[in-house]
């Protein structure tokens, strides 16, 4: 049995599944060590899956190494030195393959490795020169692995739209010439906002995966978390960076409640609190209290706070509601996104009844960033379904089922259909 063919020759399934493994964990790291050699982030990712490609052959003969990621990562930056050798001459090429200088950071020491090379990456990725969204885009795309396709779905636009986001995005950095490099301290502040956005953007796709059989994609979730605990050693004393950290972690806490042993999923009323991560909750608590103290909060910590408040309810029926359609109101203030309007409705729903959360709910009907998000749909619906109003929420559950890619969510779905008859 095969999984799959290269050259003529049928590939193991065992190598196969080691490759697409490699790709879950170790596309950042191969890719950045590529834009270290190349300074080209299309020739870098040329590289990069050219050695993927590679890999498919050479295991196949030689086994699987000990480790995958050392080796892909040797096979792509030789790939990109023997492009950039044939590119040029070795004199005009030395320059270019020597790491450049990095200034200094807070807390790095004198000739200390930055402690993630994938940051290096994110940082160019979300240089100033590049619009906020691309610069987001960008990094989801290339440091994280994401097909273009999750990217759009992250952003709530058209998978040509976002494609095309990518493609001027990468040349604005070519054209520019935007250093590969961790900004100065100066620096640092400034750019770090569009990076909290991207780990942020990269946890909840991993948390509640946009598409295939798995609620949870755990290599985006560890990455995202990874990521967030190297920001934290980078700017200890950034409120934003301690909000994110105990978002990650607050929500993370809930991960092996989320789905019953048969793979159906549990709602947060459901799951059996006894078994949240004790450890990551009292952390995340913690950070969330130190982000807090930095006024005005700013859209991390006040999400943290919110999880924190279910984090720190020991039952379902014991949940503040009040506390946290409180908290909705001051994110709403500070981040206005129709995504938080409807978390808001629906925290509404629980505090003043279904009747509330349904009101609060409509205005998002027309909201055009909302037309294809399949959330806002099954929000609707189980308001619809606790009033009573059993035509209209079968109407509503199937246009959530048309906008749900990920199938422990469409079971769910087809499963509260079923419970409406007819």
């Amino acid at each position: 049995m095969s999984g799959g063919v290269t050259g003529g020759a049928a590939v193991p399934v065992a190598v196969a599944a080691a490759v697409a493994e490699a790709h879950r964990r170790e596309w950042a790291r191969v890719l950045a060590a590529a834009v270290r050699v190349t300074r080209d982030l299309d020739l870098a990712e040329e590289c990069v899956q050219d050695s993927y490609t590679a890999a498919l052959t050479a295991w196949t003969a030689t086994g699987i190494p000990t480790r995958p990621g050392a080796w892909l990562t040797t096979a792509a930056t030789r790939r990109g030195l023997d492009l950039q050798r044939r590119a040029a001459t070795a004199r005009r090429a030395l320059p270019m393959l020597l790491p450049e200088q990095v200034e200094p950071v807070p807390g790095q020491r004198d000739g200390e490795e930055f402690p993630d090379d994938r940051l290096r990456l994110v940082f160019t990725c979300c240089h100033p020169a590049l619009a906020p969204d691309t610069r987001v885009a960008l990094t989801l795309r290339l440091v994280c692995g994401l097909s273009t396709a999750e990217v759009a779905r992250a952003f709530l636009v058209a998978e040509p739209t976002m494609a095309a986001r990518i493609t001027r995005g990468k040349k604005k950095i070519a054209a520019a010439g935007i250093p590969y490099r961790v900004p100065s301290a100066a620096e640092l502040p400034e750019r770090v906002g569009a990076v909290l956005t991207v780990v942020h953007l990269l946890f909840t796709t991993g948390h509640a995966a946009p598409a295939g059989d798995d609620l949870v994609r755990r290599d985006l979730v560890e990455r995202a978390l990874d990521l967030a605990r190297v920001l934290r050693e980078l700017l200890p004393g950034d409120p934003g960076v301690a909000g994110l950290l105990a978002l990650v972690l607050l929500t993370d806490a809930r991960r092996e409640t989320r789905t019953g042993d048969d793979g159906r999923l549990l709602l947060l009323s459901e799951q059996d609190r006894s078994r949240w991560d004790r450890s990551a909750v009292t952390e995340g608590v913690a950070l969330v209290r130190e982000a807090l103290r930095h006024r005005p909060p700013g859209r991390f910590a006040l999400m943290a706070a919110i999880a924190a408040v279910h984090a720190e309810s020991p039952s379902w029926a014991d949940t503040d509601w009040r506390e946290v359609v409180g908290l909705y109101d001051l994110l709403v203030r500070v981040w206005p996104s129709p995504v938080v309007a409807l978390n808001r409705a629906v925290a509404v729903g629980f505090a003043d009844g279904p009747e509330a959360g349904l009101a609060a709910l409509e205005p998002l009907a027309a909201e055009p960033r909302l037309a294809g998000y399949g959330y806002l749909a099954a929000a609707r619906a189980d308001l619809l379904r606790r009033l009573g109003r059993t035509r209209e929420a079968r109407d509503a559950y199937t246009e959530a089922l048309l906008l749900t890619g990920n199938s422990v969510e469409r079971e769910f779905l087809t499963g509260r259909l079923a419970d409406l008859g007819g």
